[in-house]
Parts: structure tokens; sequence; C-alpha cells
């Protein structure tokens, strides 16, 4: 039989499963947690069996006195664990009755059935799309949605002219137990890696222009070091970045750190980037002396889209202004403002990373330095346990900021 891959054999695993493996490896005993989950013994050693098949690996040590995990037995219970600490955690936002420790029995009820239902419900936008995404009749996914609602004692759909739609409370819900239920996958590819033979893959967001310039500048060294590591990168704009990020579309993003970050999002600034007013290569303000903000106003801008700290920049620049110059070109794109620029007066706002990655062509004009000065770094979401090869990037990350010509930060021992 040919062996699935990691999200297959994830997939393929139940939450009874894991909850019964998740019992065994904190209590060392299948006795005890046959008493914990209310099944038998022969029921939670048949179980766990399975669930070694599925994985492809023996996780647990048995014992006269007892089932202790192994190494890789380690590993992948702390995925398991952290899957059920996720739910918990979602149930307690969502504020089912009773609080935390309702959150703890509402958790071991919940079947993977009903969380892939709801999760597929909120992917797809219908009910009927969901099915189809799963393979399933639309009364069977019907009946696990009303099953979830009544696990969880509280509404997470209601009923339109267009059909059934998910409450926005649901909505939130089932982003948050799609991110739970990763981590399963996760710990199966670091079972792989622990036995030197994974092929995993790795989804990074870069952020329009350094995020990107950062990226391209580390990829090379980390494909050479992980040569079976299959690399995703996705580019968007910050604000829609960032919802790919709570999705879990992506592992981490790269780029402009935010100034504030949501209580969800955990931001690892690794150097200051001031932006500096770019132009083209014989530009005529380059042939001025003292240049001030009134000698900008006299050209056109490319500036960043709305929501951009790029345009937030822009904003506070001439916030002191009548009459900010023109702006005719909003866009993100660095190949079309390079492109822009080269062939016209247009300005630009660009970081000091940016511009020391581009070629001769383009030109700071001296302002002096822009305040506040922004960090280029890495966004993650808050308490994310990342794989090893996830460490590995960023570590890249990491020492490449630090032999730039960039200012770089100060970084905590620890």
């Amino acid at each position: 039989m040919t062996k699935m891959d990691p999200q297959g054999r994830a997939e393929s695993l139940s939450f009874r499963q894991l909850k019964l493996f998740e019992s065994v490896g904190r209590l060392n005993s299948v006795r005890k947690a046959s008493e914990e989950c209310n099944l038998s013994q022969p029921a939670v050693t048949q179980s766990l069996a399975k669930l070694e098949q599925q994985i492809g690996v023996t996780l647990l040590d048995r014992r006269a006195s007892g089932s202790y995990l192994n190494e890789l037995g380690e590993i992948f219970h702390r995925r398991a664990a952290r899957l059920f600490a996720q739910i918990e955690s979602a149930l307690v936002d969502l504020g089912v009755p009773g609080g935390p420790a309702a959150a703890t029995v509402i958790a071991r009820r919940i079947s993977k059935s009903q969380a892939r239902s709801l999760i597929a419900i909120v992917e797809t936008g219908s009910f009927a799309q969901a099915a189809e995404s799963l393979g399933l009749s639309q009364a069977s996914l019907q009946r696990a949605a009303r099953d979830l609602e009544v696990n969880l004692r509280k509404p997470l759909y209601y009923r339109t002219a267009a059909g059934v739609m998910v409450t926005p409370a649901g909505v939130e819900f089932g982003r948050k137990i799609r991110l739970a239920t990763q981590e399963i996958e996760w710990g199966i590819r670091e079972i792989e890696a622990a036995q030197g033979s994974f092929h995993s893959q790795i989804a990074i967001g870069a952020m329009p222009f350094g995020g990107s310039v950062l990226l391209a500048s580390v990829l090379d060294d980390f494909v050479s070091a992980h040569p079976r590591a299959d690399v995703k990168i996705v580019n968007e704009s910050a604000p829609e970045m960032l919802k790919s990020l709570r999705a879990g579309a992506v592992d981490f993003v790269i780029g402009l750190v935010q100034e504030t970050t949501a209580d969800d999002l955990t931001n690892e600034a690794l150097a200051k980037t001031p932006y500096t007013v770019v132009c083209r290569r014989g530009h005529p303000l380059l042939r001025k002396g003292k240049i001030g903000i009134e000698d900008l106003l006299d050209y056109d801008w490319a500036v960043g889209t709305p929501g951009s700290s790029r345009r937030a920049c822009f904003e506070r620049l001439f916030a002191g202004t009548p009459n900010g110059p023109k702006t005719s070109i909003a866009t993100c794109s660095l190949p079309v403002i390079r492109h822009l620029l080269a062939r016209s007066d247009r300005l630009t706002l660009m970081t000091t990373y940016e511009l020391m990655h581009e070629d001769d062509t383009l030109a700071a004009i001296p302002l002096g330095q822009i305040e506040p000065a922004p960090s280029i770094g890495v966004t993650m979401r808050a308490g994310w346990l990342p794989t090893r090869l996830h460490l590995d990037f960023i570590e890249l990350l990491r020492k490449h900021m630090t032999e730039t010509t960039v200012r770089p930060l100060i970084r905590k021992a620890g």
C-alpha cells in the first residue's frame, strides 16, 4: 500500500484516536487513559495501534509498568496536546455555556466530521459547495452541522433568503479549529524530519517591496540546506497577507512589521529600515543643494496602496501642506514603480533596505531620515509553534540581516 503524504495521514486520524493518545501520553498508562475517556482498555489499545499504523511509526514504549512516549511520541504528543488546547481556547472565546470547565468536556465530544463540516462551510461559503468538496451528501453535512451546534449549545448558522449562512462567531470559531487541526500535519512532518526522510512544505507570505526582497535574499541558501523542501510563496497586499496568516494559508509573513499588532499576531523586528524619497539617476532634484518638503510638491508621485505603511508614511510626510503632491498612481508593485521612475521625474518612497538592493538607476534624494523609521521582520500567529524547517528559515533571515548594511536591532538574549 502506498504511504499517504503527511496531510493525508493527518486527515485520516480521528479526534477520538488523538484524544486517547494524548491521554495515554500524559498519564503513561492505558488503564488510566481508559478510565479518563470511559473506554475499555482493549479499545484504547486497539485505537493506539491503528493510530501508529496510520502515522507509520511507533510512538509508545509498552512496558509492564506502563506505556511511555518514545522520542517520536514526544514530538507527536506535543502537537496533539496543542490541538485540544486550541480547541478548548476557541470554545471559551466562542462563549460556550459553562466557561473553561465546560470547554474541556465539549472538546472531547467534538468529532472530526463535525469540525470538517464547519471548516468546509466557512471556506466554501455554502452547504452545497461544502458537501461537494468533502464528497458528502448535503443531508450528511447538515447532520454533522446540527450535531456540532448541539454539542456547543451555541448557534453557528442562520437562515437568509440566499440560504443557510454561518454566523460571524461561527466563522471565527471555524478559523481557529482549522488552525488547530494543522498541528497534526505538522507533527507528522516533524516526525519525518526527525527520521531524516522528510519531504515538507513551507508556506511564506511576502509583503510587497521589502518582504519580497528579503525573501529572495535567503531563498537559495534555504533550498541548498533543505533540497527536499517545497517552498510556497504568497504575494499580496499587507491587509490581505495578514488575513492569509490568520487563516493559516501562510505560516509566517516577511516584510515591514506593523506599528501596532492585534493580540492574535506577534512580530519579530530584524532591522530598522527608514523610508527615503527615491527618484531616477539624473533627476533635477539631485542637482539642487538643500531640499525641503515644498520641493517635493512639484512632482508626480507613485504611492503605496491605501492601508499600507508606505501610504501612511507618505500621508504623514505631507500632512502639514495645504495640498499634497499629485498622486496619479497607487501601487505596491516594485517592478511597476521601478519602470515608472526610470522613465519620468516621478518620486516614491522606499526603505533603505529596498534601495540597497536596487541597481544604480535609482537614487535617494538627500532629504534626511523620515520618522518614524519602520522595521523589517517576521509576523507570526501568537502562540504558533514552528517546526524545525520554519525555525531554520527564520534563523537564515536573522543571519542575513546582521550581515547587511542596514542597522541591525539589538536582540535580547534568550
